[in-house]
C-alpha cells in the first residue's frame, strides 16, 4: 500500500476493551476488510493486541487486516479514522505525537473519535483537524465491552454533519443499535456521554449499598435482586451488575478506573453549570476512594467492584468477615 488515501479504505485506532469488538464488527459485518484493495488498517499503542487482531481476522478466514506502524500511517492510508482511546491522556499522546493522528490529517481526511473526554479535548482536536482541512466527529458510546462486540452501542455525536449523514447507516449502524446526532457543535456528544455515565455509576454504587446492607441484615442478596428486577425500579444495569457484585466476579467489562474518570468529568461539568449534585459528588468520591485504595487493588476491575469498597467500609459483623 501506498500512502495516498484511499476513500474505500476505514482505519481504526485503539484496541482495547472496547476498539477491539468495534472493530471486529466493523470486519464480520463486510464495512471493511472485505478484500487486499479495501484493508481495515489497525494501530495500537500495544503492538501485540494489533498482531493478535490481525491473527484473529487473517486472510485465509477472508479478512483483509493491515497494521500501520503509527497512528500517523493509519490516517495517511484511510479516509475514514475512528479512535478509541482509554483516557484523556493516552488519546492526547496518541493524537499529538510527532506520528500521530493530527499528522496525518489531509483535506481528505475525515476523523471519528469514540473515546469519553474532557469537553475541551474534543474541542481542541477539532480545531485542529478542521484547521488542517479535515472533517472531525465526536461520536463517544454508551456501552461496555460485550455491547461493542454485539454491535449493541449507542454513539452520541456532534461535529460535522456532512460525516454523521454519509456514516449512520453504514459503519455507525453496523457497530451500535442507535446514533444520536447532538448538533454541528463539537463538545455537546461527550456532554451527554458524560450525563449518562455519571447516572450509570450512581446507580451502581447506590445499589451496592443496598446489597451490602442487604447482606448485613441477614436477607438473601439474590432474592433481593429478584425482587429489584420485579419492580418499578428495575434496571440491565442491575441485572447485570448485582449477581458479579455478590459473587465477587469483577472481571472487568468497564474497569472502575474508567467509570471514575467519567464521573469525575461529570463532576467538573456539573460544577460549570452551577448544577446541584450533591448525590453524584459522594457516588464519585466512592468511586475515587476504591480506584485509589492499594490494598483493595481494583482500579482495573469491572466497576462493580466499588461493592467491595463498600463493605470495606462498613462495620456489619457481615462486611468485616465477607
Amino acid at each position: 500500500m501506498t500512502s495516498t488515501t484511499n476513500n474505500n479504505i476505514i482505519g481504526f485506532i485503539g484496541l482495547g476493551i472496547m476498539g477491539e469488538g468495534m472493530a471486529s464488527r466493523l470486519l464480520t459485518q463486510k464495512i471493511a476488510g472485505t478484500s487486499p484493495d479495501n484493508p481495515l488498517v489497525i494501530w495500537n499503542r500495544t503492538s501485540s493486541k494489533c498482531l493478535a487482531f490481525q491473527q484473529t481476522y487473517n486472510d485465509e478466514n477472508g479478512y483483509h487486516v493491515v497494521i500501520a506502524s503509527s497512528s500517523k500511517e493509519v490516517v495517511e492510508k484511510s479516509s475514514l479514522t475512528y479512535c478509541m482511546s482509554s483516557t484523556p491522556e493516552a488519546s492526547r499522546q496518541v493524537f499529538e505525537a510527532d506520528d500521530g493522528v493530527l499528522a496525518g490529517v489531509s483535506e481528505s481526511s475525515s476523523i471519528v473519535d469514540c473515546a469519553t473526554l474532557a469537553e475541551s479535548d474534543m474541542v481542541r482536536m477539532n480545531e485542529a483537524v478542521v484547521a488542517k482541512g479535515g472533517r472531525f466527529l465526536e461520536a463517544p458510546v454508551s456501552g461496555s465491552k460485550v455491547p461493542a462486540v454485539m454491535g449493541s452501542l449507542i454513539f452520541l455525536c456532534a461535529g460535522s454533519q456532512s460525516l454523521y449523514n454519509e456514516i449512520q447507516n453504514t459503519s455507525l449502524i453496523v457497530m451500535g443499535k442507535n446514533q444520536h446526532f447532538f448538533g454541528t457543535t463539537v463538545g455537546y456528544g461527550t456532554r451527554a456521554k458524560l450525563v449518562v455515565n455519571s447516572l450509570m455509576g450512581t446507580m451502581v454504587a447506590a445499589y451496592g449499598e443496598g446489597l451490602a446492607l442487604a447482606e448485613s441484615v441477614g436477607l438473601d442478596p439474590s432474592t433481593i435482586i429478584e425482587v429489584v428486577g420485579q419492580g418499578a425500579i428495575q434496571s440491565p444495569v442491575y441485572a447485570l451488575k448485582g449477581p458479579k457484585m455478590i459473587k465477587k466476579n469483577h472481571a472487568p467489562n468497564f474497569p472502575l478506573k474508567h467509570a471514575h474518570k467519567d464521573m469525575a468529568l461529570a463532576v467538573d461539568m456539573a460544577k460549570d453549570a452551577g448544577v446541584e449534585f450533591s448525590v453524584m459528588n459522594q457516588a464519585e468520591l466512592l468511586f475515587r476512594t476504591a480506584r485509589e485504595d492499594e490494598e483493595l487493588n481494583v482500579a482495573d476491575s469491572d466497576f462493580s467492584a466499588v461493592f467491595e469498597k463498600i463493605h470495606k467500609e462498613s462495620t456489619s459483623e457481615f462486611s468485616k468477615n465477607r
